[in-house]
């Protein structure tokens, strides 16, 4: 299958060089000049690891042993060989995606990820080392470093906004082990990170660090298509447990509300539509940070505006790079438009999308945001009312789904995806269900457990006992220097 950049179809390349490559040459992202078909029955069928085998497999068909691939990928590494379960709270289904080795939604596709890449290595023959560059706003720096820890031949390097994620999240980071690993704090936001990694890629020569260093670059974040491609299994994963309970008989649209600050997430679940399965409406959950809210309620989106820091860091983002996927999508391809686009996004910082665009992204897509307090309420009330214990993000999603419902009066089965366990974020949590708290963060980890009887992850417990060794802190422009130091 032939992959082309969102900004230009001039450059080609197969699934496996574009999970490789990461980012297109023209700074551009990868995409299918078309989606493949899957049998969409028979899929649901199937038990969790054949499913992502199938629809993987199917995204990434240049790399070869894909059912082998999946088993070496997740055997072992999660809490139940679903990967993903799905839990009925008496409201909404809620998708639990921190079943994980880092209690994060990440965890699917970065446990992946490494087995797509260096088979694709082997495949194309690359004598070179990888250097994975990868900006995190929370958890996807964990997950990747601890997908790649000590795979031959890759080396990776995560750079987070320094005092812009969780305790817990930075405790993840800085304590990782393995011989390949590089963590790094900036001085900034998560959208100077990103920025200052995509500079990083630009400056590159023949898709290796300036300067005659051999390494070769790719990516760990969703704008890498082997990252995506192996999200998309989760909905179809959940579908197939409403239909094994009887919730929905075939062919039934259930609607899917997810929270996101780069995109990746939601796309993947309109890829999973593409594929065909049957998608109802596609819920984007933002926090204060309502870009995407914005977006998809106008057609505008404005990144001139002050960045917040609020109690769901992970997404704490104003420029979100799958979007351009969606641009591409929705314009039937027009690649001159998404060049035209993204172009005005990097001079000005904002652009508006034609409004035969709006509208079509409307008809998928359904948005809405949640602050702080409301989140925290959420949080409090689904404990409460539904004995569920979700996090500052899952609050955000379930907060912003019941909204929809209730202003489109749409009551098609809603599956909330929920992306980290409440222990990431236990200060934001135990706060929301006790008020202000005194305790260390750690400490609010054993209290909260107290509190609810939910047992904290095994990869969480005893974190702050861990030694950090990974604690340097940088400039934004110093990251290219950074990395050539590696």
């Amino acid at each position: 299958m032939l992959y082309h950049s969102t900004r230009s179809v001039d450059t080609k390349v197969d699934s496996a060089q574009a999970v490789l490559s990461g980012l297109a040459p023209d700074g551009g992202l990868y995409v299918p000049q078309q989606l493949p078909t899957i049998d969409v029955a028979a899929c649901l069928q199937e038990d969790t690891m054949s499913m992502a085998a199938r629809i993987i497999g199917a995204m990434l068909p240049d790399i070869e042993n894909m059912d082998d691939l999946v088993r070496k990928a997740y055997t072992g590494k999660f809490q139940t060989e679903e990967l993903t379960p799905t839990v009925d709270t008496g409201k909404f289904t809620v998708l639990e995606l921190f079943r994980g080795p880092t209690s994060a939604f990440k965890d699917v596709a970065l446990c992946m990820l490494p087995q797509l890449l260096t088979k694709a290595k082997t495949q194309k023959g690359m004598a070179e080392d990888i250097l994975i560059l990868t900006a995190t706003s929370g958890d996807t720096g964990k997950a990747a470093l601890a997908g790649f820890q000590d795979v031959a031949g890759v080396k990776i390097c995560v750079f987070y906004p320094d005092g812009g994620v969780s305790k817990v999240q930075r405790a993840q980071m800085v304590t990782q082990e393995g011989s390949n690993v590089a963590v790094c704090a900036v001085k900034g936001n998560f959208d100077d990170a990103q920025t200052g990694v995509k500079n990083i890629f630009a400056a590159a020569e023949n898709g290796c660090l300036p300067g005659g260093n051999c390494s070769r670059l790719s990516t760990a974040n969703s704008i890498n298509i082997g990252r995506l491609a192996p999200q998309i299994t989760y909905y179809f994963k959940a579908y197939a447990d409403l239909l094994k309970r009887g919730r929905i008989t075939m062919g039934d649209k259930v609607n899917f509300c997810v929270p996101t600050g780069n995109f990746g997430d939601i796309l993947a679940g309109w890829l999973a539509k593409k594929l065909g399965l049957p998608v109802g409406k596609l819920v984007c959950a933002s926090n204060a940070n309502n870009i995407l809210t914005e977006f998809i309620r106008t057609g505008t989106y404005d990144r001139r505006r002050p960045l917040h820091k609020t109690i769901s860091p992970s997404m704490d983002i104003l420029v979100s790079s799958n979007l351009e996927r969606l641009l591409f999508f929705m314009s039937g391809g027009d690649t001159a438009l998404v060049a035209q686009l993204m172009g005005k996004l990097n001079r000005e910082g904002v652009y508006t999308v034609p409004e035969e665009m709006k509208d079509a992204i409307s008809q998928e897509f359904w948005a809405g945001f949640c602050d702080d307090a409301q989140a925290s309420k959420t949080i409090e009330k689904v404990f409460k009312e539904q004995n569920y214990l979700c996090d500052t993000h899952t609050a955000t999603g379930w907060a912003v789904a019941e909204s929809y419902v209730a202003e489109t009066g749409d009551h098609r089965p809603m599956v909330v995806l929920s992306t980290a366990s409440p222990y990431k974020f236990p200060a934001a949590v135990l706060t929301a269900l006790e008020g202000e708290q005194t305790l260390d963060e750690f400490a609010m980890m054993d209290r909260l457990q107290e509190k609810t009887g939910v047992p904290i992850p095994q990869n969480l417990s005893g974190l702050q006992e861990k030694k950090e060794r990974h604690t340097g802190v940088i400039e934004k422009d110093k990251m290219l220097e950074f990395v050539m130091n590696l």
